[in-house]
């Protein structure tokens, strides 16, 4: 079974995280964990050349230390990791979703919400795209209260 989980250093991509190693534990599998740095090429953004360069800088490296940090738990339970540390994209759920169908993979468990200010009655935007557009299973998880 191959289980992907985005993720953005929100504390539901954490219960994701958590929700997808039990699953693997019990199952022999692979887990895929993968973040989506966004694109600023298309965007309208009052930057120099040098600002825009920073502000993508900042964002791969917080990427990659989220990646990096979900991997070690993930090592740290005895499961066969792969990680992803960027894609950068314009349309986050599609990166995901495109992740899913190259990667052919079984399932992907997403946080219910992100790190985005939604509202705490809704299911995020990725979250709700993912599930609509997804060539897989997708399974939710909300943060334990």
């Amino acid at each position: 079974m191959k289980i992907l989980v985005p993720v953005d250093g929100s504390k539901h991509a954490e219960e994701a995280l958590y929700t997808a190693i039990e699953m693997l534990k019990s199952k022999d599998g692979e887990l895929f964990v993968l973040t989506v740095v966004p694109s600023f090429e298309s965007f309208d953004l009052e930057l120099s050349a040098a600002g825009r360069e920073h502000l993508k800088q900042d964002f791969e490296a917080k990427g990659e230390r989220v990646v990096n940090r979900s991997c070690d738990i993930a090592t740290g339970e005895g499961v066969k990791v792969h990680c992803k540390a960027e894609v950068s994209a314009t349309n986050i759920p599609d990166a995901i979703v495109a992740f899913a169908e190259k990667e052919q993979v079984d399932l992907v468990v997403i946080g219910s919400r992100g790190l985005s200010p939604a509202s705490r009655f809704r299911m995020g935007s990725v979250a709700s795209k993912v599930v609509r557009h997804s060539p897989c299973s997708v399974y939710v998880v909300k943060k334990k209260a």
